[in-house]
């Protein structure tokens, strides 16, 4: 059972769920390069837990190397 996966996330508070750093969410957001969805509230960024959930869930992998 998921509990409260609607909660909105502040960029600093996503990027430390994601173990990454506020800039790199930033970069992501304005070059729109990856698909992390997130809304934006006058100034505000704020990200939904659900959807750093299936981005997590999106970038699963069993190697580190692709295969052509």
């Amino acid at each position: 059972m998921q509990i409260n996966d609607d909660r909105m996330m502040t960029r600093s508070e996503a990027a430390a769920y994601l173990g990454l750093r506020p800039a790199t969410l930033e970069a992501w957001a304005s070059r729109g390069s990856v698909n992390l969805p997130f809304s934006k509230l006058g100034r505000l960024v704020r990200y939904r837990k659900r959807d750093l959930d299936r981005f997590i869930d999106s970038n699963r992998a069993t190697a580190t190397s692709k295969r052509s």
